[in-house]
């Protein structure tokens, strides 16, 4: 019994920094979505909590974002106010960063002295502990690559960062569900896993394209669905560069592979329904099968509507957030198969 309840504080802790990893990752894209990312110009990592408090300090502040390309070729008729807005969307993801890793180091200091983790799952967490400080490196270096020769952070570094984003937040809700139904056992027959991998494998692909199309600003062009304005593949780019390495820095291209991998994604899980639905000895899988199944067709509605309305703020922001609620039902599917016996 004590051990089980040594497993639920850990369950507890784990819950509340996936849901925070969630929300860093909500707040990172309207950050932006509101082109709020170069606002803060320095990585103070101690000095940076505190916000500034007088208009002496905001204009200081302002006074370095004036500095930087965005500012004179983008943003240069600029006001305080204006600048105040995007600096509070940045300046909150920085804060809740420092949250997240403190509130993810001490605990686990605290149940490792106490012995509640066991060794075998320790490295796991010290993993997951290394990812999060780099997180933040990759952040900076994200924020610096668009200070100095461009207008806009690198699209490399911002689907690195994103997609480190999530490879954290499915390595704490596996723990949190291993550590929550450590002893949830069933005798049901197994679903092939590798299907299961695929899957979610091609989720967070698709995701890391998803962030080429934000820093490429690619969803703003051709906005029409299911042609790219007339034609399948875009007019204004040549099919031979899809199969080049040039093709990660032409926006209509992105777009492309953007659309065609969620096609892909959506046969490809109507093969895992098929599957689960036509044999009885998969029964215990339906209810969360057809929680996924809803999931992806609301992120596909999301993704179209996102192109159709110019990326639409709160639409393309709910879009970003469907990509949380599939990629956590479909590791709840890969969860619940593992632990068939």
């Amino acid at each position: 019994m004590v051990d089980e309840n040594k497993d639920i504080y850990v369950a507890r802790w784990l819950l509340l920094i996936t849901f925070l990893v969630a929300l860093m990752i909500i707040i990172g894209g309207l950050t932006r979505l509101t082109d709020s990312g170069l606002s803060i110009t320095k990585w103070d990592l101690v000095s940076g909590i505190i916000p500034p408090l007088s208009l002496n300090d905001w204009e200081n502040f302002f006074s370095l974002y004036k500095k930087i390309p965005e500012y004179k070729l983008l943003n240069s008729s600029m006001t305080l106010e204006e600048f105040k807005f995007i600096y509070w969307w940045e300046y909150s993801h920085r804060l809740l960063g420092r949250a997240i890793g403190l509130l993810y180091l001490i605990p686990l200091l605290y149940f490792t002295f106490k012995k509640m983790i066991k060794k075998s799952s320790l490295v796991s967490f010290y993993i997951i502990l290394l990812l999060i400080f780099s997180q933040g490196v990759i952040g900076w270096f994200m924020v610096k690559s668009g200070l100095t020769e461009r207008t806009d952070v690198s699209h490399y570094f911002l689907s690195l960062h994103l997609t480190l984003a999530f490879f954290i937040f499915v390595l704490l809700l596996w723990n949190y569900l291993k550590f929550k139904n450590f002893n949830d056992i069933t005798h049901h027959k197994k679903l092939p896993s590798y299907l299961t991998i695929i899957f979610i494998l091609f989720i967070i692909v698709q995701i890391s394209v998803g962030a080429f199309v934000s820093g490429l600003d690619a969803g703003q062009i051709y906005q029409t669905w299911p042609l790219m304005n007339q034609t399948y593949f875009p007019d204004d780019s040549n099919l031979k560069d899809l199969f080049t390495l040039k093709a990660f820095e032409i926006p209509s291209i992105v777009q492309f592979v953007h659309r065609n991998i969620a096609y892909l994604i959506f046969i490809f899980y109507l093969f895992i329904l098929y599957t689960i639905y036509k044999n009885e000895d998969f029964f215990h899988l339906r209810n969360i099968s057809m929680l996924i199944f809803a999931s992806l067709l609301l992120q596909i509605l999301l993704g179209i509507l996102t192109i159709l309305t110019g990326v639409n703020i709160y639409i393309a922001s709910m879009h970003q957030i469907g990509s949380i609620f599939l990629v956590t039902t479909s590791l709840i599917l890969v969860f619940k198969n593992s632990k068939i016996n």
